[in-house]
């Protein structure tokens, strides 16, 4: 199966929120901290949380582009 969504949370709290609410409309959600090496096969969408807002505009862009 293909992913419907790929979401780039700035913060935990921000994308359990956006898991959350995906759930709640019946979509099959994985969270993760960080970068991870795929999703798993059964899920429609991937929500990773990255604490950017700590960050300075170079790395903020390129722990972004790493989850690309």
């Amino acid at each position: 199966m293909s992913l419907l969504l790929a979401c780039i949370a700035d913060d935990f709290t921000g994308a359990t929120d956006l898991a959350n609410n995906l759930v709640r409309g019946g979509v099959r959600v994985v969270q993760t901290t960080g970068v991870t090496a795929a999703a798993p096969d059964d899920v429609d969408a991937v929500v990773v949380a990255l604490n950017l807002r700590n960050f300075g505009a170079t790395d903020f862009l390129r722990r972004a582009l790493q989850v690309l």
